[in-house]
């Protein structure tokens, strides 16, 4: 575990929990508004978010972590992609369909959960292939 490791793992987890705050924290608020009776209150969610931090730092690191050990000679940006892409494929898209199979939630909304997450993962792992290139490539 390199110095590139732990950088790239402080800024996934960020990464993670700031697109989490923006996809679910305000761009699904009003989709979530109509399911208000599955959540917390707001006083009970702010007092487990010492638990949502701790859940974002390990699912960064845990992704960087997966991800340097699968890197190879291509392109920085191609591995980010396909890495984002493989991580959704295996946790966000079959984690929402799930939720869906099993809570009241309107297709619609699990849609865009699924898209959003999807996408958020996409950018996480392209900035977690950027930290990991090639040390040649950051000189060009």
């Amino acid at each position: 575990m390199d110095k590139r490791f732990w950088i790239a793992g402080v800024v996934a987890s960020v990464l993670f929990f700031a697109l989490g705050f923006l996809v679910h924290g305000l761009i699904l608020t009003g989709d979530y508004m109509k399911y208000k009776s599955l959540f917390r209150t707001e006083e009970e969610a702010m007092g487990n978010m010492p638990w949502m931090t701790l859940a974002h730092v390990i699912m960064g690191f845990a992704f960087v972590w997966i991800y340097s050990k699968g890197v190879n000679g291509g392109s920085w940006m191609s591995q980010g992609i396909r890495f984002g892409i493989a991580a959704a494929l295996l946790v966000v898209v079959p984690w929402y369909l799930i939720y869906y199979s099993i809570q009241p939630w309107a297709f619609e909304t699990t849609a865009k959960q699924i898209a959003l997450d999807v996408i958020s993962m996409i950018i996480v792992a392209i900035v977690t292939a950027y930290i990991y290139r090639p040390q040649s490539a950051s000189t060009a």
